[in-house]
């Protein structure tokens, strides 16, 4: 049985971005482990719940009847409840102005290494779900870069939705400092897709009390603060390329060890290619 572990953010994901690829992972009989960043319950965005949310830029309907209450189903559950946190997984990189930071750093190689060798290859691949909250705690998190780095030195594949290919955009070794997906043909949230106002985030972070978010468990800010078009356009240089595919219905891009989706409604495709990557051996896809 192949084991297949989901990232999500603790600052809202996009419930149809969760379920297109759970849905098939779950059909191919596939075992699932939920991840948060501390591991904390994953909050789905309101309106990835609410059927007949207007999508500003787009004009229209992005939350149907159907995939709602699939959203809801998952939600109610309870197999979010309780997910991995990465925090106690992953160490965290020390900083230079550590007087010890040689040994330090020695010590964090050999801790990434033994979990890449020893645990990492439990797992046969890794979903980063999309999502406005993807932008906050997964797009620079660290621990998260150092699990991809390790899915892709066992060659593994990695599926990123919509703003979660912002990780792989970010994610590199930190010795040479360049970009996984550098040479890459990649999808994601284009700019046409960005909102000018309304960008939300929700979660346990707004309403805990702990003030790491703004207490009222709803945070508008504005337009997305990293245009990820841009970002992916510019991380996958001369040689790579981003594939918006904006007209079209759908936008995923396989290029081995890489799966990317652009947004929500290329999420059941996603996971249906996900499948046929691990299945069928599928490399190459979109382009």
């Amino acid at each position: 049985m192949k084991n297949i572990l989901f990232m999500l953010s603790e600052w809202g994901y996009w419930g149809e971005e969760l379920v297109g690829p759970l849905e098939a992972c779950d059909a191919a009989g596939y075992k699932v482990t939920f991840i948060t960043p501390n591991g904390k319950y994953p909050t789905a965005l309101s309106v990835s719940c609410a059927p007949g949310y207007i999508d500003p830029p787009l004009g229209r309907s992005v939350t149907s009847e159907e995939m709602g209450a699939k959203t809801m189903k998952v939600i109610d559950s309870g197999r979010l409840e309780n997910p991995k946190s990465l925090a106690d997984w992953f160490p965290l990189r020390a900083y230079p102005s550590s007087p010890t930071y040689l040994r330090d750093m020695e010590a964090y190689y050999e801790t990434i290494d033994k979990i890449v060798a020893e645990e990492l290859v439990n797992y046969d691949a890794l979903v980063i779900v999309g999502g406005s909250g993807a932008l906050v705690d997964l797009a620079n998190n660290t621990r998260l870069h150092e699990l991809i780095l390790g899915f892709v030195k066992l060659n593994k594949p990695i599926a990123a939705e919509c703003y979660g290919v912002s990780c792989l955009a970010f994610a590199r070794d930190f010795r040479e400092k360049k970009s996984l997906i550098w040479g890459k043909h990649v999808t994601g949230h284009p700019i046409d897709y960005d909102y000018l106002d309304g960008t939300g985030f929700e979660g346990p972070h707004a309403i805990d009390g702990s003030n790491k978010g703004f207490g009222d468990g709803y945070i508008n800010f504005g337009a997305p603060f990293y245009p990820l078009e841009f970002i992916l356009r510019d991380a996958v240089g001369p040689d790579g390329a981003f594939i918006g595919n904006v007209g079209h219905a759908t936008s995923v891009i396989v290029d081995y060890p890489f799966i990317t989706s652009r947004s929500t409604a290329s999420s059941m495709e996603c996971g249906r290619l996900l499948v046929e990557v691990l299945e069928k051996g599928l490399t190459r896809y979109g382009f």
